[in-house]
Order: structure tokens, then sequence, then C-alpha cells
């Protein structure tokens, strides 16, 4: 059986460094959330990736993202789809010592409806 872990909006993964890769949409939808200009947010809030491919989110001096606030995800209704598919769909080394998602064996079917909902609308406590 799979284990689906079960997001409890900890944002440990957020304040852990890393790089969020961003699609041109992505990018749309983000800028258009926080009220801005495509180029303003680029400017504000983005920085060339390590392998020069793209762009990512900058992040704050200690290497959480940008967007933090707090325990909270300001940009929680738009954020990048590398975000919403934490921890199921990828994760780091280690990041079952600082994740606070709790581990439920469902069926196959489950799961796959589970994964569907995280890769629409994020990990909004979908296994509830």
């Amino acid at each position: 059986m799979p284990i689906f872990l079960e997001c409890q909006r900890c944002t440990a993964c957020c304040q852990w460094p890393g790089q969020v890769r961003l699609t041109d949409a992505e990018i749309t939808r983000l800028a258009a959330f926080k009220g801005m200009s495509e180029p303003v947010f680029i400017q504000q809030f983005t920085r060339l990736r390590w392998d020069r491919g793209g762009l990512a989110l900058q992040e704050k001096p200690a290497g959480g993202c940008i967007f933090l606030e707090g325990g909270d995800c300001s940009v929680q209704a738009v954020k990048p789809q590398q975000c919403r598919d934490f921890p199921n769909l990828w994760n780091f080394p280690g990041f079952e010592k600082v994740c606070q998602a709790i581990p439920r064996l469902v069926g196959e079917e489950e799961f796959q409806r589970l994964i569907t909902l995280i890769k629409s609308k994020g990990n909004e406590r979908v296994a509830k």
C-alpha cells in the first residue's frame, strides 16, 4: 500500500534552503496575485536558477522562502507547483526530520485521488 504524507502546513519545507523553479505561467499568476507587472515581479522576487535554465524564487538571507511570513505562505492560493508537490511528489534528503507531515497508508486508488488533488489545489490538508 502507498504511503500518503498529509501536509500539516508547518512551513518547515519553506524554511529549508533550496531552489523553487518557476514556470512562465507561475510567474504570471504570482505577479497578478501580488498586483504587479511581470517585469517588476521578476526583478523583485526572482533570480536566475543555478543551472541558468530559467528563474527561481529568491530566498531570504537564511535560506527560507521569500513569501514565508511568520508561519504562513503569503501566496498560498497561487503557490508554485513545486511547493504544492512537496512532500509526496518530491522531497529532499533529511526532510522527514523537519517535516511534520503525517504518514498514512492508503489504497492505490485513494493515493491517486489525493495526488490529483495536490496537483490541482495544493496541500490544503486534502486527505481530510
